[in-house]
């Protein structure tokens, strides 16, 4: 069959906000995985393509697929709603399905929000369209049959909703093939002067903060594929795409310290001369370990903090202590690698004061670089349900869903000033004299850079 996935184009993303355009790697495993079944695949990266909807409908009526995939974040799933509609209008038989995070806690609804929708894909999409494409291969389709047999689906059928029971994760990571990087535009993934990718080595989350989703999403087990098979997809787009830049989006790269080090040692055993970036846990790093990925070409480290409030990290349920992050902080700093802080205001408990305390603890640390966003309750997370039983949801329109609009009440503080306070955090931070001096002096003109373009992306889409 031929089958049509689609990025939409999105008002509010990387690209626009620091210039970085990100791999959409859930599309690349769907269409991977139907490859391999012999269907023929077409993705459509919007964002990075700068395709205008009057673009992808040429791509539409060029292409002629039989089903559209679409993802989208909680911010542009409108978007995504404006690729169905358009498809639909286009030819009506085509077959919709929308898959992502969003959708996936929010599977009613998005069926009634758009009815040019047919199916919702919920959590881990590879195994659940593939066989949803071969189900229509067979002579099936959404009117014909049944779909109550294929599990992680929402769809209609006979003008109700119905939800099939939810699937299994995937077990063997490695089982999956790598994504389908020929069929994305390699040579515009670029940070600086280099061919960048991200790619993702394990899922699943152990822990249970309330302002995010993955536990939810991926499971609370944490499952990895081996460094084996991590270090074959890292020479894949080394040696056919000129890749040089590499950022890990795990969750949690670190969690376990032996694969993290088995990973650097095979890095450097290839002496693939790759750079890159991960993100960690304050509580899951040693100076064992940071020596070690210094050593297999990691640059720089990104910490979730949260807060400068001991308080406010116990209501989020992060696990750490201000004493762990300033260790953290330390022993990367002593690598001399590079550290980007990730800190939340807004969060329900606090006060000016707390806010204040993390602006504070922020530039105590002196990360590299801080990140600053305000606390959002998305669907599927804890805080989203809390938010939503205590009436503290300011609006359901998704397109404020941005990290940088107040779409929460938070007793005792006015949700406005949110937003001169995300403002204050990013200039107190970063158009600091002693930061923007050390930077300079270590040659980090293009940290200069990018912290200036980071203390603008404050601002509303």
């Amino acid at each position: 069959m031929k089958i049509l996935l689609i990025l939409p184009p999105s008002r509010f993303n990387l690209k626009d906000e620091i210039g970085i355009a990100a791999i959409p790697l859930g599309l690349g495993y769907l269409a991977s995985t139907l490859e391999k079944d012999n269907h023929k695949v077409k993705i459509i990266d919007a964002p990075t393509l700068n395709y205008s909807m009057s673009e992808i409908k040429g791509e539409i009526q060029e292409f002629e697929p039989e089903i559209v995939g679409i993802t989208a974040t909680t911010s542009s799933i409108y978007d995504a709603y404006h690729v169905a509609g358009l498809v639909k209008n286009i030819k009506s038989q085509i077959i919709t399905v929308i898959g992502g995070p969003h959708v996936t806690f929010t599977a009613e609804e998005t069926l009634k929000e758009c009815p040019s929708i047919d199916i919702v894909v919920r959590r881990e999409g590879e195994v659940t369209l593939k066989e949803l494409v071969n189900f229509w291969e067979a002579g099936c389709s959404p009117t014909i049959g049944s779909l109550t047999h294929i599990k992680g689906i929402t769809f209609r059928e006979n003008g109700k909703i119905k939800e099939t029971e939810p699937r299994p994760f995937i077990e063997n990571l490695d089982d999956l093939p790598f994504p389908a990087y020929h069929l994305l535009p390699m040579e515009r993934y670029e940070l600086g002067n280099h061919r960048f990718a991200n790619i993702i080595t394990s899922r699943g989350c152990p822990f249970s903060c309330i302002f995010c989703s993955s536990s939810e999403l991926c499971g609370k087990r944490w499952r990895a594929r081996s460094p084996e098979n991590v270090v074959e997809e890292i020479k894949l787009l080394k040696d056919k795409f000129g890749v040089k830049e590499i950022e890990f989006l795990d969750d949690t790269f670190t969690l376990n310290q032996k694969r993290a080090k088995k990973i650097s040692d095979l890095l450097i055993k290839e002496n693939l001369n790759i750079s890159w970036a991960c993100s960690s846990r304050v509580d899951t790093l040693s100076q064992e370990l940071v020596g070690k990925l210094k050593q297999a070409g990691c640059h720089t480290i990104y910490l979730g903090i949260e807060s400068g409030s001991q308080k406010v990290l116990n209501i989020v349920q992060k696990g750490i202590t201000l004493l762990q992050a300033e260790r953290a902080i330390r022993i990367v700093k002593k690598a001399r690698l590079n550290t980007l802080g990730s800190f939340i205001i807004g969060i329900p408990g606090e006060s000016e004061k707390t806010i204040k305390k993390t602006i504070d603890f922020a530039k105590k640390l002196s990360p590299t670089f801080a990140q600053f966003t305000i606390c959002t309750p998305y669907p599927g997370t804890k805080l989203f349900r809390i938010a939503k039983e205590k009436g503290w949801l300011l609006t359901k329109d998704w397109s404020k869903y941005t990290i940088v609009d107040p779409v929460m009440k938070i007793p005792g503080l006015v949700s406005k000033k949110l937003v001169k306070w995300l403002m204050r955090a990013y200039l107190s931070f970063y158009l600091r004299p002693k930061f923007i001096l050390s930077q300079l002096i270590r040659g980090n003109f293009f940290v200069v850079k990018t912290a200036f373009r980071a203390a603008l992306s404050y601002r509303r889409p």
